[in-house]
């Protein structure tokens, strides 16, 4: 057995806390693989999560198993880290095929860890401790204590400042990042990012809510006058025509109705926002647009075209930002409280360099294939890409 494979079958027990393998030798490729101990019918197995592009894959291993596939992903990736609570292992494997091995015997403090398959979820808000917006919303109780009923709620403002926590890297660190939150309702969510970003990790930031809802508004600018919280304000208005900054970094859409997600999403490109956060409903437009007679078996059905339609449309508004610089993800939301749609739309802005371009010229020569098949000339594609539509309005290339 290789000598590296020695070293690291040591640590396949009980005490593992986890296992990194990242840095794909595949240009281009964004992959990483994390292994943890977990005990699955009373039998100690190793779960490991492969990340790869914009999916991730779940398998359980018996240690053997799990050295086996290690040493496979290490043929295809560069560097692994190795942590356990009686030592750590970093291991580099170099472009021409050189081990470099680094150990130290200063394991993980922590206890041992939870080995249960089902783990107590470990939330960003703490559940334990009072927040005034919560309770003000109805999420918490005066004692601190999360309402059993209400419980949804929080896990989805949780889930929700995940997405967040994930792009904080690609938002500016030398200035006020400004964010705008069209459709803010409510505002559970807005709420929650000001208290995560400025209260909890000293951001700063400034927050826009919009909403057409004047009597939500004047109720959620009340709020945030009574927190303190002096970056963040509501007004009433739509997305498309607020003129209210010349400059937004983040530009959150939560719950926008059919084409108000498209207006959001141009308006976001038109300010260069790093980051784009959407979840869309009511998705009306192609499911009257599209045609095509090798569908005609499958779009005969009323209820199986509309979601189809719904389906296409967001996968098209993820092509069209990719196609504007964006590097994007479709990715499971919670449920919305009056709405069953639960696809978040996440996308950060990339560079414009070669690999960009090329990328870009073939996400455009798929699409405008995509929409003659489809005979559609959908809303997003009119604002960002004319030039790839079959409507009317479509001009030439850039």
């Amino acid at each position: 057995m290789e000598q590296w494979k020695t070293e690291i079958e040591k640590y396949l027990d009980e005490k593992l806390v986890r296992i990194i393998i990242s840095k794909s030798r595949i240009k281009g490729e964004k992959r990483k693989i994390q292994i943890r101990p977990i005990l699955l019918k009373g039998a100690l197995v190793f779960q490991a999560e492969d990340y790869k592009q914009k999916q991730v894959f779940h398998q359980n291993l018996s240690g053997k198993e799990a050295l086996e596939k290690i040493g496979e992903w290490m043929q295809e990736m560069q560097q692994l880290e190795l942590l356990h609570q009686d030592g750590r292992v970093n291991m580099l494997i170099s472009k021409k095929g050189k081990i470099t091995l680094k150990q130290s015997k200063n394991g993980c403090p922590a206890p041992q860890a939870d080995l249960s398959h089902n783990r107590k979820k470990k939330y960003i808000l703490d559940p334990q401790v009072k927040v005034p917006f919560l309770e003000d919303l109805g999420v918490q109780t005066s004692e601190g204590k999360i309402v059993h009923s209400r419980y949804d709620k929080f896990k989805q403002i949780n889930r929700f400042l995940e997405f967040v926590e994930d792009i904080l890297p690609a938002l500016p660190k030398d200035r006020e990042v400004v964010i705008l939150d069209f459709g803010c309702g409510k505002s559970y969510l807005t709420f929650a990012m000001y208290y995560y970003l400025k209260e909890l990790r000293g951001y700063p930031i400034r927050i826009i809510g919009l909403d057409l809802k004047e009597d939500v508004i004047c109720r959620c600018d009340t709020l945030a006058k009574s927190y303190g919280y002096d970056r963040l304000s509501f007004f009433c208005g739509d997305i498309a025509s607020y003129e209210g900054v010349d400059r937004v970094d983040m530009v959150v859409t939560l719950h926008a109705c059919d084409l108000a997600t498209d207006y959001a999403m141009e308006k976001a490109v038109g300010w260069g926002a790093k980051v784009i956060l959407s979840v869309p409903c009511c998705q009306h437009e192609l499911n009257r647009q599209i045609e095509n007679p090798l569908m005609k078996p499958v779009f005969g059905y009323g209820l199986i075209k509309e979601r189809m339609a719904a389906l296409y449309t967001d996968a098209i508004r993820a092509q069209v930002l990719e196609y504007r610089g964006y590097r994007t993800q479709i990715l499971e939301f919670i449920d919305m409280e009056h709405t069953p749609k639960n696809i978040l739309i996440r996308a950060v802005r990339q560079g414009n360099d070669a690999a960009f371009k090329k990328a870009r010229e073939k996400t455009g020569t798929e699409l405008r294939k995509l929409l003659e098949f489809l005979q559609a000339d959908p809303a997003i594609v009119r604002l960002l890409a004319p030039e790839l539509g079959t409507g009317e309005r479509a001009g030439t290339d850039e």
